[in-house]
């Protein structure tokens, strides 16, 4: 018995190892493709109709994607697979490409972005971390509405800007990134906290007359000879601080998590 269940758990294995998701098959299904189920009505109503006006006053298509996982498959593969299938299916050649297309993945938490190569190039230039740093603050709130908003709103101002036409549709937004969102506040405190404890704290054994002012400022106004026994003992410096918000270059087919 227990042979046929160890035989059992084994091609139960090679048959999931063997299935991979046909990223093909998937369809638009308009402007806004929510194959996760995080996209409430009426979002994805004013989504639709904001999106088909972008369209309509400048010829440039904005595909919002959500996905729930990549089923352990290759982000970039995916999401190529996805962007170059749907331009075949409607017959886009490169050259006339007007295609902007962002891509979430819920559980994965990453976010994917593409342009097509027939946007105005001072449309392009920029294009994805604007986008991405818009979306950024909803993407940590987990808020898929507003983080599609944000996209929506700042893919059609873009569009719009680089047409020189006004759109008629506007997208409500709640949420809006500005440059305090790019501080890693948590590195900031645990900064501020280290440099209070070395401003308070006693100086170590062996300096004199020092005593309880604290290590920074003993430090910066003892003469060279005030310890008794300096020897050869050295101390290492500290290294700086991570921002906690680092991505990589932006441009056609990148990501970011979030």
């Amino acid at each position: 018995m227990t042979n046929w269940l160890r035989l059992g758990a084994a091609l139960a294995l090679c048959a999931s190892w063997g299935w991979a998701v046909d990223w093909k098959a998937l369809r638009p299904q308009g402007f806004v493709s929510d194959y996760a189920g995080v996209i409430n009505e009426r979002t994805k109503t004013e989504l639709e109709e904001y999106c088909a006006e972008v369209q309509r006053a400048t010829g440039v298509r904005i595909s919002l994607v959500t996905l729930n996982s990549l089923q352990g498959e290759p982000l970039d593969d995916v999401a190529t697979t996805i962007f170059h299938h749907w331009g075949e299916a409607v017959n886009i050649t490169p050259g006339t490409d007007q295609r902007v297309m962002l891509i979430l993945t819920v559980s994965d938490r990453h976010d994917w972005f593409e342009t097509g190569a027939g946007l105005k190039a001072d449309m392009a230039a920029g294009l994805g971390p604007h986008v991405l740093r818009e979306t950024r603050v909803a993407l940590r709130k987990r808020d898929f509405n507003e983080a599609l908003r944000a996209a929506a709103d700042t893919i059609g101002s873009a569009a719009a800007k680089a047409h020189h036409t006004a759109l008629r549709a506007r997208i409500g937004r709640s949420i809006h990134w500005s440059p305090l969102d790019a501080i890693p506040w948590v590195v900031v405190a645990g900064g501020v906290v280290i440099l209070a404890v070395l401003m308070w704290r006693g100086n170590p054994a062996g300096y004199g007359g020092f005593g309880g002012r604290g290590l920074i400022p003993g430090l910066m106004v003892r003469s060279p000879m005030s310890r008794s026994t300096w020897g050869s003992r050295g101390s290492g410096g500290f290294g700086g601080f991570d921002s906690g918000d680092s991505s990589g270059g932006f441009g056609g087919g990148c990501c970011r998590d979030w």
